[in-house]
C-alpha cells in the first residue's frame, strides 16, 4: 500500500476555489489531499479520472483511488485535485441546510455524491430542491448543504445584499460547457464538473475558481424570488413542512436513528467481506451507539498494530482529525471497557461466543480545558466564519457567547440579546437552544462520550434572539362560512387552550374554510402546529402549514417573481415531476402544490409583492380555481391583478390552447423553456362572465295566508334562491353537460383509475356511446327551454344541447362555432370582444363529430347577455364542472371581475417581426394590454356582492319584482 500526499500549496488552490461557495476550507484541518486518503491502485477494467474526466488508458494501468470516497485520478492529476473528500465535506459547510428527500428508487444516469458510484446500482434518493443524489446506504454521510433559499438579514439594504454561487459537484446536464474555457465539462462516466444550483453555470473543477463570486441567477433572474428577501420560521419542524412538500416513507438510514444490525450498516454502499488473513471487527464510536447497537465494521490484518486499528476506525467513521488524540478500548462484559494494547492486539481481544470482536474508539479528554468553535452563521457583517474559544471547568454558555461576540467584532456586553444554538448535522439539521448557565466543558465531553461521529457534526452558532420572521400559520379544512368568533372557538378547543396563544387571526377565507393565525414566538408557533397537525374536526384532518415571509423592499425593481401553483393530480398526473423541476430551477419557496392548502397559500405569501406573475399548472378547473382565489385575495394584496400563465396538465386544456400554451404537457418539454416563455410572454385580457342560477319559486301546499306570506318573503329576498359562478371558458346545458356529469361521477367513484389523459378521453367516448343508444335524456331540449340573447327571444332549432362559448376552444380543442370564413350576421369571435357565441348540438353523434374536429355545431346567436329559462331539472356545466340545476332561470352577463393572462410568444423569428409590426400599429391585433399594478377601486368581495345585487335588480326589474 502506497499513500501519496500532495504539497501544501494545493490547499491554497482549494480555498480560492471555495470562494463564493457554501464551503469554507478553513473550517477543518484539511491536511494534504483535501481529506482524501489516496492509495496507488491497479485497475482491471476501464476507469475514468474524476478530475480531468479522461480515461485511464491501458490494460492494467495504475492510478490513485481514495479509500474514503472512491475518488479516482491519474498520477499527473494528483497534485491539482481540488475536490474535497466526502469524509470532510460535512465539516466544511458554512450554513447547513437540510435536504428534502424523495422516495427511494433506482435513479438512472446519476452518481452518488458520497461514494461517487452509480445510483442505479442500489436504492437511492434525490433532493427535491437541489441536484444532490445519494444511495440510501450512504445517506448517513450526506452533506446538508441544500440551496439556502431564505437569507434575509434585518436592517440590510437591497443594494448591499449579495448572492453567491452555490456550487455542486457532478451530475451535470448533457452538453454542458465550461463558462471559463468554453470546453465540454460534463461526464457520463464519473462524478465530475461543477454547477451552480441557482444560475446553472457549469465549469471544470480547476476552472470554476476563476468564475465571478456573485451569482446573478442567470436567464431566470427576472422571475426569481431572491433568497435575500425571504425569512423562514426558526422552528423544530422538518424542511419538508416548511417547503409544503408531502413527506415520503423513508427507510431507517434516512430517518431518525434506530436499532440497526451491524452487518446491515455500510456507509459506502458495500458490506465488508471477511478474508482468511484478516478479521472483521465491530466498532462503536460512543455510549449511545453501543446502547442502540449501531456499529460500523472494519477489516484489518490479523497481525495489525493498535495504531492501524485506530486509523482504520477513524476512516470508517469519516473522522478527519489528528489520530494521536484517540485510543482504542475493547468491550468487556456489559458496561466495562479495557484498553487495547500492542504488540498483537487482536490476539488478546475478547470475542463474544459466535460474534465478532467489539471495540470502542475513544478521545483523550483534558479534564481541565478544551477548545470549542463558535460560528457566526447569519450574524450581519461578521468578518470570520468561526472563532475558537478556550473553555475551562467554570465556563458557561453565557461566557462563551460574550467572548465570541468580541471575536466577531460585536458588543460582548449585549450577550443577553443572543442565544447559543447547538446544531446537529447528523441525518439532516436539528437545533437546540442552550441554557445560558449550561457548563460548556461538560456539554462537549458528553457529546464525545455519546458519539464521536455526532460530536464532529455538531456546531455552536450565535444567533440573535430577535426574530425578523412573522410566524404566520395557515390552517385549512375548517367548516366554511362561519363567523370569526366561531373559528376562534374551534382553534382554542383544538389547541386545548383557555386563552389565545396566537396574537392575530386573519385574513379569513370564509368560502374555503381557511385562515391565517400569527404567533409572536417560534416556540408558540411550533407547539400550535404540532397540535393542529394531528387534529381532526368534523371527520376532516386539518391542513396546517408554516409560511415564509417576503420582504418586498429587498426585491430588485426590474424583477417580477413568478408564483408557481401546481396541481399534481391534474389530467395525466404529470405535475409531480414538473413541481420538482420548478423547485430546482427557482426558489423552492415560490413553488406550491395546490392540493396542500389550495392557491390561497401562495397568494398570501406573495401578498406584499407589488408586481409578480403566476404560472398555474393544471387543467381548466385548476385555472378557474386559481382565478377565483385571486379574486378573493385581491383585497389584501399589493398587486391587484397579476398576469397568469398556464402549463396544461388537464384533459381539455381549452384556455391553454387559446393562449398558445399547448393542448397538454407531455413530459418531453424542458421546464427551463417553459419559464423562458413566461418571461417573454405578452399580457392580454380575458373576458369573464357571471353565470347566475335563480331557482323558480315553488308553491307549498299550505294555507293561502301562509302561502302569500312565504311568496312575499321569497320575492323580497331573491338571493335565497340565487347562486353565481364566474365563467372563463364556456357554459353548457343538455347533452354535453350530461356526458360531463356522468364522467365526473365515475371519476369521483374511482379516482385512482383516471390518471391518464388518454384514458379520460376514452371514458368520455364510452359514455357518449351509451347516451346515443340507450339514454336519450336530453331529447326535445329545444322544446323544453327558452333562450333570450340581448333581450331578444331566439327560436331554437332541433337540438339536444346548447353551448355558450367565451373561447374558440371547447372539449379538448374542438371549435363548435366552426371555422367558416363567412360569418354572415355574426362578428369574428375572440376571447376579449365582450361577446358570447351560442351553439346548438343536434345529438350525441354530432357531439362526437365536433369533439373529433370533423364537424361544427349549429350557430344560433351571438351577444353580450344570455338568458335561459327552464321548467324542469337539467344537467349543466360551467368550465367543465357539472351539476344538476333545478328549474328556473340561468343568466350570463359580463363580469366586473377582470383577469389578465400571459399569451405565449411564438419563437419563429418571422412571426416575431410581424407581431412587432402589428403591435406598433394595432396594439397586438386589438388585444388590450394592461398593467399589473392597476389600482383597485373596490375589494373583490364588494365587487362580487355589488355585481350580484345589480344582476338581481335587473332581473327583478324585468319581471316587476322588488330587489
Amino acid at each position: 500500500m502506497i499513500t501519496i500526499f500532495c504539497s501544501a500549496h494545493i490547499v491554497v488552490i482549494f480555498q480560492m476555489a471555495a470562494e463564493g461557495h457554501n464551503v469554507d476550507a478553513n473550517l477543518v484541518d484539511m491536511r494534504p489531499n483535501h481529506g482524501h486518503y489516496f492509495v496507488k491502485k491497479t485497475f482491471g477494467k476501464p476507469a475514468y479520472c474524476h478530475h480531468c474526466c479522461d480515461k485511464i488508458w491501458g490494460m492494467l494501468t495504475t492510478g490513485y483511488s481514495c479509500e474514503m470516497c472512491n475518488f479516482i485520478c491519474h498520477e499527473k492529476c494528483l497534485r491539482t485535485v481540488v475536490s474535497y473528500c466526502s469524509s470532510v465535506a460535512l465539516q466544511l459547510i458554512k450554513n447547513p441546510v437540510a435536504h428534502t428527500w424523495s422516495a427511494p428508487c433506482l435513479i438512472k444516469r446519476k452518481y452518488c455524491c458520497v461514494c461517487r458510484k452509480r445510483t442505479d446500482e442500489a436504492m437511492s434518493v434525490e433532493c427535491e430542491v437541489c441536484e444532490y443524489y445519494v444511495h440510501v446506504d450512504c445517506s448517513d454521510l450526506a452533506v446538508s448543504d441544500c440551496k439556502e433559499a431564505a437569507t434575509y438579514v434585518a436592517n440590510m439594504e437591497s443594494a448591499n445584499a449579495v448572492q453567491y454561487h452555490h456550487m455542486r459537484e457532478g451530475n451535470l446536464p448533457k452538453e454542458s460547457k465550461c463558462v471559463v474555457c468554453r470546453k465540454t465539462c460534463f461526464s457520463t462516466e464519473c462524478l465530475a464538473g461543477m454547477r451552480c444550483e441557482w444560475c446553472g453555470q457549469t465549469a471544470h473543477a480547476l476552472c470554476y475558481r476563476q468564475m465571478d463570486k456573485e451569482c446573478d441567477f442567470g436567464v431566470l433572474r427576472k422571475i426569481m424570488l431572491p433568497p435575500m428577501c425571504l425569512t423562514i420560521p426558526r422552528t423544530e419542524l422538518p424542511m419538508e413542512q416548511l417547503l409544503n412538500i408531502s413527506s415520503h416513507d423513508q427507510p431507517q438510514s434516512l430517518s431518525s436513528p434506530s436499532k440497526i444490525q451491524a452487518d446491515e450498516v455500510s456507509t459506502s454502499g458495500e458490506d465488508v467481506k471477511e478474508r482468511d488473513d484478516s478479521e472483521v471487527i465491530r466498532v462503536f464510536d460512543g455510549n449511545n451507539s453501543y446502547r442502540l447497537q449501531i456499529s460500523r465494521n472494519i477489516q484489518v490484518p490479523k497481525h495489525v498494530s493498535v495504531q492501524q486499528v485506530r486509523d482504520a476506525a477513524l476512516r470508517r467513521f469519516h473522522i478527519n482529525d489528528t489520530p494521536d488524540r484517540y485510543y482504542i478500548t475493547q468491550v468487556v462484559g456489559e458496561v466495562e471497557e479495557e484498553l487495547l494494547e500492542d504488540p498483537v492486539p487482536l490476539r488478546n481481544v475478547k470475542r463474544p461466543e459466535g460474534k465478532r470482536a467489539q471495540i470502542f474508539i475513544r478521545y483523550y479528554d483534558d479534564p481541565d480545558k478544551d477548545e470549542v468553535k463558535v460560528y457566526g452563521g447569519w450574524l450581519r457583517k461578521v468578518p470570520v466564519t468561526f472563532c475558537a474559544i478556550s473553555v475551562s471547568k467554570d465556563t458557561v454558555v453565557q461566557d462563551m457567547v460574550t467572548e465570541a461576540l468580541y471575536h466577531f467584532g460585536l458588543d460582548g456586553s449585549c450577550w443577553n440579546r443572543y442565544n447559543l444554538i447547538e446544531v446537529s448535522l447528523d441525518r439532516g439539521v436539528a437545533e437546540r437552544t442552550c441554557n445560558p448557565q449550561e457548563n460548556v466543558l461538560q456539554l462537549v465531553r458528553n457529546l464525545r462520550k455519546d458519539s464521536l461521529r455526532r460530536y464532529h457534526v455538531v456546531r455552536f452558532y450565535v444567533q440573535e434572539k430577535e426574530d425578523p420572521h412573522d410566524h404566520a400559520v395557515f390552517v385549512g379544512n375548517l367548516p366554511v362560512s362561519l363567523a370569526q368568533r366561531q373559528y376562534e372557538r374551534i382553534l382554542l378547543k383544538l389547541l386545548g387552550a383557555k386563552e389565545k396563544p396566537f396574537t392575530a387571526i386573519g385574513p379569513i377565507y370564509f368560502e374555503y374554510g381557511s385562515l391565517i393565525i400569527t404567533f409572536n414566538t417560534p416556540k408558540a408557533a411550533t407547539a400550535a402546529v404540532q397540535k393542529l397537525q394531528s387534529a381532526i374536526y368534523e371527520e376532516k384532518k386539518l391542513i396546517v402549514l408554516c409560511l415564509p415571509n417576503v420582504q418586498p423592499q429587498m426585491i430588485p425593481k426590474d424583477v417580477e417573481p413568478l408564483l408557481v401553483l401546481v396541481n399534481v393530480k391534474s389530467g395525466g398526473c404529470q405535475g409531480t415531476e414538473l413541481i420538482q423541476s420548478f423547485r430546482k430551477l427557482l426558489n423552492p419557496f415560490q413553488v406550491f402544490d395546490v392540493l396542500n392548502g389550495g392557491p390561497l397559500v401562495g397568494l398570501y405569501v406573495f401578498r406584499n409583492i407589488p408586481k409578480y406573475k403566476i404560472l398555474a399548472c393544471g387543467g381548466d378547473g385548476t385555472i378557474g380555481w386559481v382565478l377565483q382565489c385571486l379574486d378573493i385575495a385581491k383585497q389584501d394584496a399589493a398587486c391587484f391583478s397579476p398576469p397568469c400563465g398556464i402549463v396544461p396538465l388537464g384533459t381539455g386544456n381549452d384556455l391553454a390552447r387559446v393562449l398558445r400554451w399547448g393542448g397538454g404537457y407531455t413530459g418531453e418539454e424542458n421546464p427551463m423553456d417553459i419559464l423562458k416563455d413566461v418571461i417573454e410572454a405578452d399580457t392580454v385580457k380575458l373576458d369573464r362572465w357571471a353565470v347566475v342560477f335563480h331557482e323558480e319559486e315553488r308553491n307549498q301546499p299550505t294555507s293561502s295566508g301562509t302561502q302569500t306570506e312565504m311568496s312575499e318573503q321569497t320575492m323580497n329576498n331573491p338571493e335565497d334562491q340565487t347562486s353565481m359562478i364566474i365563467m372563463n371558458n364556456y357554459f353548457g346545458i343538455g347533452i354535453d353537460a350530461d356526458v360531463c356529469l356522468k364522467f365526473h361521477n365515475k371519476r369521483d367513484a374511482n379516482p385512482e383509475k383516471f390518471q391518464s389523459r388518454l384514458f379520460n378521453k376514452t371514458q368520455y367516448a364510452k359514455i357518449g356511446l351509451q347516451k346515443m343508444f340507450f339514454e336519450r335524456t336530453c331529447k326535445d331540449l329545444w322544446k323544453r327551454i327558452e333562450l333570450e340573447v340581448d333581450g331578444r327571444t331566439i327560436e331554437l332549432p332541433n337540438i339536444e344541447g346548447i353551448v355558450v362559448l367565451n373561447l374558440l376552444s371547447w372539449g379538448s380543442g374542438a371549435n363548435p362555432w366552426g371555422t367558416s370564413k363567412e360569418e354572415g350576421n355574426f362578428s369574428k369571435p375572440t376571447h376579449y370582444d365582450g361577446l358570447l357565441e351560442v351553439v346548438g348540438i343536434s345529438d350525441v353523434s354530432r357531439l362526437g363529430l365536433i369533439q373529433s374536429k370533423l364537424a361544427a355545431g349549429v350557430r344560433i346567436a351571438q351577444g353580450g347577455s344570455i338568458r335561459i329559462t327552464t321548467h324542469e331539472e337539467w344537467p349543466v356545466q360551467v368550465d367543465g364542472e357539472p351539476h344538476i340545476q333545478p328549474p328556473g332561470t340561468i343568466t350570463i352577463l359580463k363580469s366586473a371581475l377582470k383577469a389578465q393572462m400571459l399569451y405565449k410568444p411564438n419563437h419563429s423569428s418571422t412571426h416575431r417581426k410581424e407581431s412587432q409590426h402589428k403591435n406598433s400599429t394595432h396594439s397586438h391585433s386589438g388585444i388590450s394590454k394592461s398593467r399589473c399594478d392597476e389600482a383597485p377601486l373596490a375589494s373583490p368581495e364588494q365587487e362580487f356582492i355589488s355585481e350580484k345585487r345589480n344582476i338581481l335588480a335587473k332581473l327583478a326589474k324585468k319581471h316587476n319584482k322588488r330587489p
